[in-house]
């Protein structure tokens, strides 16, 4: 009896050792992961604030947090599913798949560029002027948004650990989704309260404490702005690189050659600025990428409207 009890507990501590090992190994593979799609959360996170762009500060964190619930929904039940069945059956399949989503955000940073250009920015007025419908559609198009570019995030950690056994996949992305997006929309939801940190630091006795809330309060207004800008620009740039990260693995090497080539010949010829001169070359490049597929794009869409009877600067407006 005793022995049949030994026995038990070393296989129940030999168990828990081996679920500890798995536990560590699906730690380091979801760091590893997550730390090679940093790069799409600064896109992510510049995208995400001009949604509040205009709305009233108590509106803002609810707001954000729909559009933080709609992202991790993103995450855990669509793509992550859909990811695994199709790295397990057709991994062939990724790629166009996330080129169309590339293609939908080069249009969306289009589209907005054209609004600006024809003067038909419908949606500069607060949403809490014009009701909570207009609120919703907004978050939905928010979360439109952030599927493309958590479908990005997801990709790349897929690809981090494409041959690890299926189950310690899954587990990586579902650590991965969470990290993620309790990362962006926690930035996100700092930069946009801000101004009322400094309200707050302004209404302090100390005069040190005063300054630093007057100029957070003075500043956040142009700091919302650039990134309202940036936000667009981003759309324009991670869906460009999409495009030609994705032409480049189904055989159509040119476009991605000359963006890397032209990265490789300024970070050789800028020294110590190097890395940094050769990145803004790569994301210039994915931009203007982007740009010209948008810009074709939203160029069908208005032609389109038009023929239906629509007014196409209406239509690029209603979007």
């Amino acid at each position: 009896m005793a022995g049949g009890l030994v026995a038990l507990l070393d296989d129940i501590a030999a168990i828990a050792k081996l679920a500890a090992a798995s536990v560590d190994d699906v730690g380091a593979a979801a760091g590893r992961a997550s730390a090679k799609a940093a790069g799409v959360v600064v896109d992510d996170t510049a995208v995400t604030p001009r949604y509040v762009t205009g709305v009233s500060p108590e509106r803002e964190l609810p707001i954000i947090k729909k559009i933080a619930i709609g992202s991790i929904r993103n995450k855990l039940l669509i793509i992550l599913p859909v990811a695994l069945l199709l790295s397990q059956f057709l991994p062939w399949l990724l790629t166009p798949i996330l080129m169309l989503g590339g293609t939908y955000l080069a249009y969306e940073g289009a589209e907005k560029i054209w609004e600006k250009l024809a003067h038909h920015e419908a949606h500069a007025e607060p949403v809490t002027e014009v009701g909570p419908e207009q609120e919703q559609q907004m978050v939905s198009g928010a979360i439109r948004t952030d599927l493309i570019l958590s479908a990005e995030i997801m990709v790349i950690a897929l690809d981090d650990v494409a041959s690890e056994p299926f189950l310690t996949r899954a587990a990586v992305l579902v650590v991965v989704a969470v990290l993620i997006t309790a990362l962006v929309y926690g930035v996100v939801g700092l930069i946009v309260k801000m101004d009322d940190i400094g309200l707050h630091l302004a209404g302090r006795e100390s005069s040190g404490a005063r300054r630093v809330g007057e100029g957070l309060v003075r500043a956040m207004p142009k700091v919302l702005s650039f990134l309202s800008t940036l936000g667009i620009v981003a759309m324009l740039w991670v869906g460009g690189h999409i495009l030609l990260v994705g032409a480049d693995e189904l055989g159509w090497h040119g476009p991605y050659s000359l963006v890397h080539h032209a990265e490789e010949a300024v970070h050789d010829a800028t020294g110590a600025l190097g890395g940094l001169l050769g990145w803004l070359t790569n994301t210039l490049g994915s931009a203007v990428a982007g740009a010209v597929v948008g810009a074709v794009v939203v160029a069908v869409v208005l032609a389109v409207k038009q023929a239906r009877g629509g007014d196409p600067q209406d239509a690029a407006a209603s979007h």
